[in-house]
C-alpha cells in the first residue's frame, strides 16, 4: 500500500506533499529532521492522507498535488482541516 500525504508546517504554515509506503514512519522521520525539504519547518502535522494499492497511482497523484494544479484543492483541504481542529477545540468533551 502506497500513500499520498500532506503535512502542514507548524513554523511557516506551508504545506509539504509527500509519497511513501510507510507514513508513520515518514513522519517521524520529518519531525526529527532526518528530510532535507522540511528540516527546518518543523514541526509538521500530517492534515491529509490518500492511499494506493498501485504504486505508479500514487506517484502521479503526488506529482497532480505538487503541481500549481492542484492549489485550490489543498486550499480546500486546509480548510477542512482548521474547521476540524476548530470543532474539537470547542467541543464540551475536549480539555483545555
Amino acid at each position: 500500500m502506497y500513500s499520498i500525504y500532506i503535512l502542514l508546517s507548524k513554523r511557516d504554515g506551508r504545506l509539504y506533499v509527500g509519497c511513501t509506503s510507510d507514513v508513520d514512519e515518514r513522519i517521524i522521520r520529518h519531525n526529527n529532521g532526518h528530510v532535507k525539504a522540511t528540516k527546518f519547518r518543523r514541526p509538521l502535522e500530517l492534515i491529509y492522507k490518500e492511499e494506493f494499492v498501485d504504486k505508479s497511482e500514487a506517484f502521479s497523484r503526488e506529482r497532480f498535488f505538487k503541481s500549481l494544479w492542484s492549489g485550490k484543492i489543498k486550499k480546500k483541504i486546509l480548510k477542512d482541516y482548521m474547521a476540524r481542529l476548530a470543532q474539537r477545540e470547542s467541543s464540551p468533551d475536549s480539555i483545555s
